[in-house]
């Protein structure tokens, strides 16, 4: 009798193992550009509900598993997005502004071409152009993200077993792919894409290969004109990876990209808008993945931005609704009111802030002065009312949080350095 109950057991746990390493067919991989643990907590307080005396838990809280350092390999402990997104895709750190390529400047194979080599359909979702950094680190190889040209040709060149790498383009980036020199979109479609260039459109896409450029450069901000447009674009890319019905699965990495630029702004209400905007994508993955248990959704930044702090000057609060109640962001405040005819009536429409003597004085002499002036008057009054704190117009080495849900959701529990979480994920598709 015990021979036989040790013969069951030893089956039950053969079992267990080949399900715990069993690879998930399909990968989400979610990055929120410059998004430091203050972006998520700020986030929450953004969200909450007044009414009740708990604070209410998002969906960053629901599937939070770790941490994971961000340095990049040039001694400066500050990462950039280009060797952060490098780090991400290949396991590989390198210097900063490199895309895919290693310290002596060699390509680094990335985890979205390891994912075509096996047959998997890939795609790329961005807020930015399509070739910004964080998606070129995934697709393309160059010295310097600053190469957009020779990037976005990297996308029809550098083919994986005589194939284009990516099935599925979502983002900005027209310019780039439209040029008097060369017309990449052309070239697409002479390939089988489908193209569109107008986000109101997305639905007339009906399958992959596709591709979707909907700017020039950058698509506007969330809080500008599109609050929802990552969410759209998310939801799409979702829809079709899931009708394309490859035995092989997909890989997708889907990134919130102007939660970075906001941050680089101090733009408090800008980077709350972006941040709802891919928390939303994160609940349409979660429950894609809910639906699907053999995929697998992994979610981190690839450094902090701004040095955010919930609680300035030594008080010891932070007004929500005050961020809450600004209408745009401050870019686009700073040119309606350099153009305004009643700086009053504007300046409380815009921003919900009262329009004190001191305010006027202080917005009417920064006009004077011009525009960099009068962005900077008006993102202190801002900053001020809402008692946000920023350290800096640049970067962090801050840790940056990770987060997992799924198969495999286990492997990622823990503080880890950003290229592990790219080994992990590339030991899933390779095997």
């Amino acid at each position: 009798m015990s021979r036989k109950i040790s013969a069951v057991a030893a089956a039950i746990s053969l079992l267990a193992s080949s399900q715990v390493y069993a690879a998930p067919k399909n990968i989400i991989y979610m990055i929120g550009d410059g998004m430091g643990p203050a972006y998520t907590t700020a986030y929450r307080y953004y969200k909450d509900d007044k009414t009740t005396k708990v604070v209410e838990p998002t969906v960053f809280d629901s599937i939070l598993v770790g941490m994971a350092h961000t340095y990049p390999d040039d001694n400066t402990v500050v990462t950039d997005s280009a060797a952060g997104a490098t780090a991400l895709s290949t396991a590989k750190k390198s210097y900063n502004g490199a895309i895919a390529v290693d310290t002596a400047k060699k390509p680094l194979k990335t985890m979205l071409q390891m994912a075509k080599e096996k047959g998997m359909t890939t795609a790329l979702v961005a807020t930015s152009q399509i070739n910004h950094a964080t998606p070129a680190s995934f697709a393309a190889h160059n010295e310097s993200r600053r190469n957009y040209d020779e990037i976005a040709n990297d996308y029809v060149d550098v083919k994986i077993a005589g194939k284009l790498p990516v099935d599925l383009m979502l983002g900005g980036g027209t310019q780039y792919f439209i040029r008097e020199d060369r017309n990449i979109v052309s070239e697409f479609k002479q390939a089988g894409y489908q193209y569109i260039d107008d986000l109101n459109d997305l639905n007339s896409l009906k399958s992959v290969p596709a591709i979707g450029l909907f700017a020039k450069k950058g698509m506007p901000h969330a809080i500008d004109e599109s609050p929802l447009r990552l969410t759209n674009m998310t939801n799409k890319a979702l829809d079709l990876l899931d009708q394309d019905k490859n035995k092989e699965g997909f890989f997708v990495m889907i990134e919130g990209s102007q939660i970075d630029w906001c941050g680089h702004a101090n733009d408090i209400a800008c980077a709350m808008k972006e941040m709802d905007d891919f928390a939303q994508s994160i609940e349409l993955a979660k429950a894609y993945v809910d639906k699907n248990p053999d995929t697998l959704l992994v979610i981190t930044a690839d450094h902090s931005t701004g040095g955010l702090t919930l609680g300035a000057d030594g008080d010891y609060k932070w007004e929500r609704d005050v961020v809450a109640n600004v209408k745009a962001s401050v870019k686009t405040i700073t040119q309606k009111l350099k153009d305004s005819k009643s700086l009053e009536k504007d300046w409380v429409a815009l921003t919900g802030l009262e329009y004190t003597s001191e305010v006027a004085e202080e917005l009417k002499e920064a006009k004077s002065e011009g525009d960099k002036a009068l962005f900077k008057a008006i993102n202190e009054q801002i900053n001020e009312a809402s008692y946000t704190g920023w350290t800096t117009g640049g970067h962090t080495a801050i840790d940056v949080q990770v987060f997992a849900h799924g198969k495999g959701r286990e492997d990622f529990i823990g503080s880890q350095n950003n290229t592990q979480i790219a080994e992990k994920l590339i030991s899933f598709i390779e095997r």
